[in-house]
């Protein structure tokens, strides 16, 4: 599977089994309510989804353009890293007016997300190349 058909079914179900375990998990950190936390939850997927499609394009474009093209263990990393870096950025000042919590408070929310979504991006993005093949960015050119 190649192209924006990889790219939407990568997005929906990255998302869709994030939501089912940051939900529970607000829910608990917090006592905000299931309710309350699943819409943060799932607010939250929105942004992330937009991010990954802006970002994951933007990785592929650059990806694309290097003379080594595999997708190696520290390119896996870097990838995990700024998605999840710039993640934790976006959503600061929603999870802090959402759980009505300081900016301190939510950064640290925000890093604990971060360290479970570094370990998911990762293992998730693994996982579905194993199963759907790497992007044709991530191949080796044909001579």
């Amino acid at each position: 599977m190649q192209g924006k058909a990889r790219k939407v079914v990568q997005a929906i179900l990255y998302e869709a089994i994030a939501v089912a375990c940051v939900a529970p998990a607000l829910e608990f950190a917090f006592a905000a309510g299931m309710a309350q936390s699943t819409v943060l939850s799932v607010l939250m997927s929105a942004i992330a989804m937009s991010w990954n499609m802006a970002y994951n394009w933007v990785f592929e474009r650059w990806e694309a353009r290097q003379a080594q093209r595999q997708r190696t263990l520290l390119r896996r990393v870097v990838h995990a890293l700024g998605f999840e870096g710039g993640l934790v950025l976006i959503l600061l000042p929603l999870v802090a007016y959402w759980l009505d919590v300081t900016l301190w408070a939510a950064l640290l929310t925000n890093l604990a997300l971060f360290i479970f979504f570094f370990v998911y991006a990762f293992v998730f993005q693994w996982g579905f190349d194993k199963v759907f093949d790497v992007p044709l960015s991530a191949q080796q050119a044909k001579c």
